[in-house]
């Protein structure tokens, strides 16, 4: 379903495919991605601290 509709808003558009990448929707959706990977470590027991790289 979803390749078809890719397919579908190609041809509607006439605009070429661009591939978004492997980590597309990591970096759409980092926040939430983070807080996820936080709370299923600390349900395993691990305490975590978060600092952000520069």
């Amino acid at each position: 379903h979803s390749i078809l509709t890719i397919v579908y808003h190609i041809l509607k558009r006439k605009q070429p495919y661009i591939e978004l990448g492997p980590s597309y929707y990591e970096e759409r959706k980092r926040d939430t991605v983070i807080k996820q990977s936080i709370k299923k470590l600390e349900s395993l027991g691990v305490k975590v601290i978060v600092e952000s790289v520069a």
